[in-house]
């Protein structure tokens, strides 16, 4: 499956601005394919604003948020990949999110190249317990039992 984080962070930052709200992302600065301005880096972490006021050509696709901006007068184009995301959130109410590490789903391969290796895809099979598969109760457990009747619903007032 597709990660489920850029269309998170396209939401959100479509309900913020719904919202009247600034939307700030914070960043992992020392992520591979990020480049933001290395002097606003703060602990390896730095705050953007991405509002349509403060960027240009705002992209948010799914592998990366990409725009223009200016920092210290000086253009530059920013480029953040989504798994160095890690919030979005309003500046004026700090509401929004935070992206934790998501799993990362095994992909098996559809060619016949691990099916030649004797590989066995993952699947589901049907278990019994030892108590289905035993031998039926004696007749003299049977015979203790109440009947066993359907079950039915009564209405009581």
């Amino acid at each position: 499956m597709l990660s489920s984080r850029p269309y998170l962070a396209r939401a959100l930052y479509q309900w913020l601005l719904d919202n009247d709200q600034t939307p700030y992302v914070v960043v992992d600065a020392e992520r591979d394919g990020v480049v933001v301005p290395e002097q606003f880096v703060q602990n390896g972490q730095i705050v953007l604003n991405i509002a349509p006021t403060a960027v240009r050509d705002l992209f948010m696709e799914n592998d990366a948020i990409t725009f223009s901006a200016r920092f210290g007068g000086q253009p530059m184009q920013v480029v953040v990949p989504l798994e160095a995301l890690v919030a979005l959130y309003a500046r004026e109410n700090g509401v929004g999110m935070v992206f934790g590490h998501e799993p990362v789903m095994p992909e098996y391969a559809e060619s016949s190249r691990g099916d030649e290796a004797g590989e066995e895809r993952p699947g589901l099979s049907s278990v019994e317990s030892e108590e289905e598969s035993s031998s039926a109760p004696e007749s003299s457990e049977r015979e203790d039992a109440p009947p066993k009747r359907r079950p039915s619903l009564r209405i009581i007032k």
